[in-house]
């Protein structure tokens, strides 16, 4: 298991992505439009840059639903290897096998 604390840093940053995703998109598409004034521009990547940086969606971590894991991560499961592992070991993932040999 993750610590708890790491794993609550990054719900809260999962929150404030929500929280800020419409302000950002929209001071973004402002600071890269060329047909702009430069000081419009400008004043917009300022704002931009004032905003909180757990704003941003690359500071999120993907970790598993299961145990917090950040690691060994499968997006389509949203679990890591270790997890997706026993879980199917038990037999509650539908369609999914252990291989051995």
């Amino acid at each position: 298991m993750a610590k708890v604390s790491a794993v609550e840093r990054n719900l809260k940053r999962q929150r404030l992505v929500a929280k800020y995703a419409a302000k950002r998109a929209l001071l973004k598409d402002t600071a890269r439009d060329k047909d702009l004034p430069v000081e419009e521009r400008f004043a917009a990547q300022l704002k931009l840059a004032a905003l909180p940086r757990n704003s941003a969606a690359n500071r999120v971590r993907n970790r598993c639903l299961v145990t917090g894991r950040p690691r060994g991560y499968y997006r389509k499961m949203k679990m890591s290897r270790i997890a997706l592992r026993d879980y199917g070991s038990i037999g509650l993932i539908p369609g999914l096998t252990k291989s051995s040999w």
